[in-house]
Order: C-alpha cells, then sequence, then structure tokens
C-alpha cells in the first residue's frame, strides 16, 4: 500500500488540485452569471436597477441639501432620468426651512433639475405645515411645488383644501387655485 501511494502520489496531488481549481470555477460562474444578468438588465433599454437607495446631493454651489431614501431605483440608460418607488424626499435650502415628502413613485429629469411625483403623497413643510394630494411638480432647484389635482394642506389654526396649488417656497407663498374651503381651528390658548 505505501508502495502504491509513494507512486501514484503525484496524480492524487494533480486530482486534489484539479477538485479545488473547479470547485472556484463554480463559485466564480454563479458571479459571472449575475454579472452577465446585470448587464443584461442595462443593455435591454430599462437602464440600470437598484434597490434600498439612499442617495445625498449637497452642492454648495446650488445652496441646497436634498436626500433621497427609495426601495427601488433605476436610471436610464443616458442616466438623464431616474424613477424611484417608496421614497421619502428630504430637502433642505440654504436659509429657509426645509420640506420632506414621501410617495408611492417619482421621476427626477437631470437636465430639466425637475422632480415628477405621485401616489398618496404627504408632505411636511417646517414642522406645522403638512400637504395631501395625489401628484406633484417640484421644480426651480426645488423652490417652486405645483399641481392641478386636489390638494389639503393643514397648518396649527387652519386646514384649507381645494383644486390645484401653486407654491413659492423661497417667498413662502402658497396658492390654491380653484374650489377652495378653509376651515379655521379654534387657539387653544384662548379660553
Amino acid at each position: 500500500m505505501k508502495f502504491l501511494l509513494k507512486r501514484h502520489w503525484p496524480l492524487l496531488g494533480l486530482g486534489a488540485l484539479l477538485l479545488i481549481v473547479a470547485f472556484y470555477l463554480a463559485k466564480s460562474g454563479k458571479e459571472l452569471v449575475k454579472t452577465t444578468a446585470l448587464l443584461k438588465d442595462m443593455v435591454s433599454g430599462e437602464g440600470l436597477k437598484l434597490e434600498d437607495i439612499h442617495y445625498r446631493q449637497n452642492d454648495p454651489e446650488d445652496k441646497i441639501k436634498w436626500v433621497l431614501d427609495a426601495e427601488e431605483v433605476r436610471l436610464s440608460e443616458d442616466k438623464k432620468v431616474v424613477r424611484f418607488y417608496g421614497f421619502d424626499l428630504m430637502v433642505e435650502p440654504e436659509a429657509r426651512p426645509g420640506f420632506k415628502l414621501s410617495g408611492e413613485r417619482g421621476n427626477y429629469f437631470k437636465d430639466s433639475n425637475q422632480i415628477e411625483l405621485w401616489g398618496e403623497l404627504k408632505g411636511l413643510y417646517g414642522n406645522d405645515y403638512q400637504i395631501f394630494t395625489e401628484y406633484l411638480l417640484v421644480s426651480d432647484n426645488f423652490g417652486r411645488l405645483s399641481t392641478d389635482r386636489p390638494v389639503r394642506i393643514s397648518g396649527p389654526f387652519f386646514t384649507v383644501k381645494g383644486q390645484g396649488l401653486v407654491a413659492d417656497l423661497p417667498n413662502e407663498t402658497i396658492r390654491i387655485l380653484s374650489d377652495v374651503t378653509t376651515t379655521l381651528k379654534g387657539n387653544p390658548e384662548t379660553p
């Protein structure tokens, strides 16, 4: 038996080496399949798909910071359109109160620097004002909000409902376009 082991030792070593190489090739083959699937998704016209994204835009020249958290993000092939799903968007302009919006889906258009948002949108401006609607267009470097859909705005002492909205955040003005109903709440500090 010792003679057989001594005589065939190089073949056994070569066999063990081949098993190790086969193991690593099989393991890397799975990763190669994943990479191929990713490239196929990118080439198929949908662009790149990412999940559970936290993106921060902090450009000192724009004087605005924003953070996007989304369950899913898709980049177009030309990287000019970003589509996101299940999102929270936090915008912090310089020298103004920030606002937060959450909703079901949105599109960011890089060329026009506009964001379209859809689906049970809930917004918070400063600490006191809330907005609810189904669609919003955010433009002019996040300083203007607009919609033609039904909207409801709540503050500490009022609720306003109506159709359509134009908000100029730098000037802190909001205009409801039509069918306006306002409900004033009593001041809790007065008897």
